[in-house]
């Protein structure tokens, strides 16, 4: 019995990992969305559970819409057998922060004469 409150006294005193990502955008203030998941507006940090690859997509008024991919590596404690150790016997907290940063462009103003020369090429195509 000694052992098992021993053991429950340690696993209650165990540490962890605290994962945060930060996103960062010139200019701020844009809507940031990780896996087609709105986090909030840039700059922002939110908590993450696990690594691996990130569809990213960024909207700003008056900047053209950023979509990309991004993969968070997990670091070498948090790999087979070392996260076991920083997971659960380790009694501090581990903090592994990450931050991204994306420019946004100004969003293409388009002519009066871009806007029929495209018209008149997607008539021509519907008319093939």
């Amino acid at each position: 019995i000694r052992h098992v409150f021993l053991l429950i006294i340690l696993l209650a005193a165990a540490g962890c990992v605290e994962r945060k990502l930060t996103v960062n955008t010139n200019p701020a203030g844009a809507q940031v969305f990780l896996n087609d998941e709105e986090i909030g507006v840039s700059p922002v940090t939110t908590s993450f559970n696990w690594y691996g690859d990130y569809n990213i997509t960024i909207r700003k008024q008056g900047c053209e819409t950023l979509q990309t991919r991004r993969k968070l590596n997990a670091p070498w404690y948090d790999l087979f057998p070392f996260d076991f150790v920083t997971q659960v016997l380790y009694p501090g907290r581990v903090v592994d922060s990450y931050e991204w940063s994306f420019d946004l462009k100004p969003q293409k103003e388009v002519g009066r004469q871009e806007l029929i020369e495209a018209a008149e090429q997607l008539k021509q195509m519907t008319e093939d």
